[in-house]
């Protein structure tokens, strides 16, 4: 059983099975010493004779492991013997089956220990049609589009000598600059961090429209006017109505409309202080967005959806080209790389606390916050059209600090995990629930106050409302 046991851990490395034919490339011989080199070097002299296996026939091939895997050595103990038998696949016949390191020397270590996509460690799955390494999240969005994409795990599945030639004469370098050739530099790459819409979307758009090969597919977001319905949240009643909405980047504006044919649109939204985020759990739906805007320099949200998954993305990377395209303009000088993390944001933080007055004598009141930039808003209830109050979290140069704990002579909170919030102004007192939400809390806090402020934040600072 303890055999049993420590051959299965050994088989967690990644193991694939590389066929005879990728040896007789011209390259074979080189990634076949590279590959004894290594083992000999793990294991030391007692498999010297594997140096001076030239070549694998196609017919069979002598087995110079196999006395050292037929009983235990009683020099190495029994444990070694185990352990090295996991690890060490006897040659034979056409199949050379082995771990990792040779897909480290044919491709490179920064290249195959990493997905496709989002730069996760160590994948263990693998697209043999697209030649790529992928982790176990996307290989579920890849197995979802069968007729573009074929996974197998590099560690258990069998490999067919097509499929590791395929691999071996492609990888994630190659398929990335094939599949992302003419992505806009506005168009969002998701994180593994992104809700599953995004990350579906993204790998759709990729292999199975090529979206980023073929710019005329890229219409939809790029074409400086999108107009279409989406299902929005009322802000009184919380149903979620149809209505027709409007992005226009020569107007600089997104707009929308409570009525088909009505000729004014209800709200205005500029493009300037626009923002989306896509909010699946908040919102209740799995293609659920955010739009913030500034109203009378207050935070204005909607809450909009669309049953086509494909339509919500394309309007959220309209949003960003439009913003692109403007910051472009506002700031001629500015490269592209430092105007993209600009387009939009998802927010620092987000959760309930509980809170005071500003005389800090009243009682405190659970709320929802917002973390968005350097604002800190609240609301009664997280789908709320407008914040109850919002504050201006400069930098520690400004005099803002954040301290844990509340000053002594406070009463009135029923959590115990107390956040003061020092300003120029005045003090805000929070409150948590657990001592994990206040050390999240208090850690975004700090990284907002350490980091230094911008000539426009001053500006936003000057002119902005205090709300108790």
């Amino acid at each position: 059983m303890k055999k049993d046991n420590f051959t299965l851990h050994r088989y967690r490395v990644r193991i694939i099975k590389i066929i005879s034919s990728i040896f007789r490339r011209k390259k074979s011989n080189f990634m076949l010493l590279c590959s004894l080199n290594i083992i000999r070097e793990r294991w030391g002299e007692r498999f010297a004779p594997l140096a001076s296996l030239k070549k694998i026939t196609s017919s069979s091939c002598p087995d110079p492991w196999e006395e050292h895997l037929q009983k235990p050595d009683t020099k190495l103990g029994k444990s070694v013997f185990w352990k090295r038998r996991a690890e060490v696949r006897v040659l034979r016949g056409r199949r050379f089956v082995r771990d990792a390191d040779f897909f480290m020397e044919l491709f490179g270590v920064d290249e195959l220990l990493c997905c496709v996509w989002h730069r996760e460690q160590d994948p263990d799955w693998a697209s043999h049609s697209l030649g790529i390494f992928i982790c176990l999240n996307c290989s579920g969005i890849h197995r979802n589009i069968p007729q573009v994409s074929k996974v197998k795990s590099v560690r258990l599945d069998d490999w067919d000598d097509a499929q590791v030639e395929f691999m071996a004469s492609n990888g994630n370098n190659v398929a990335k600059a094939k599949y992302e050739s003419k992505m806009p530099p506005f168009y969002y790459k998701p994180t593994f961090l992104d809700c599953q819409l995004l990350r579906e979307q993204w790998i759709r758009a990729k292999y199975e429209r090529k979206e980023f090969i073929h710019s005329e597919k890229q219409e939809p977001y790029s074409a400086g006017y999108r107009e279409g319905f989406l299902w929005k949240r009322g802000r009184d009643n919380g149903q979620f109505l149809s209505r027709k909405f409007v992005l226009s980047e020569r107007e600089g504006a997104l707009k929308y409309f409570n009525k088909n044919d009505a000729k004014e649109p209800k709200a205005i939204m500029k493009i300037e202080h626009l923002n989306a985020t896509f909010q699946p759990a908040k919102i209740g739906n799995p293609h659920g967005l955010q739009i913030t805007y500034l109203k009378d320099n207050s935070t204005r949200n909607i809450f909009v959806y669309h049953e086509d998954g494909k339509e919500i993305v394309d309007w959220f990377n309209a949003i960003r080209a439009a913003r692109f395209h403007y910051l472009q303009v506002a700031f001629p000088g500015a490269s592209d790389v430092d105007l993209v993390p600009k387009l939009s944001r998802n927010y620092l933080k987000e959760g309930y606390m509980e809170k005071t007055g500003p005389k800090q004598t009243e009682g405190f009141k659970k709320r929802w916050f917002t973390m968005d930039d350097r604002r800190l808003m609240y609301f009664k209830d997280p789908l709320d059209a407008f914040a109850r109050g919002e504050v201006f979290i400069g930098s520690k140069e400004n005099s803002y600090k954040v301290l844990e704990g509340l000053p002594p002579s406070t009463q009135g909170n029923h959590w115990q995990h107390g956040i003061t919030i020092v300003t120029p102004d005045r003090k805000f007192l929070f409150a948590c629930e657990t001592e994990d939400d206040q050390l999240e809390w208090i850690t975004t806090f700090q990284k907002v106050i350490s980091r230094p402020m911008l000539p426009q934040e001053y500006a936003v600072e000057a002119h902005f409302k205090h709300k108790p």
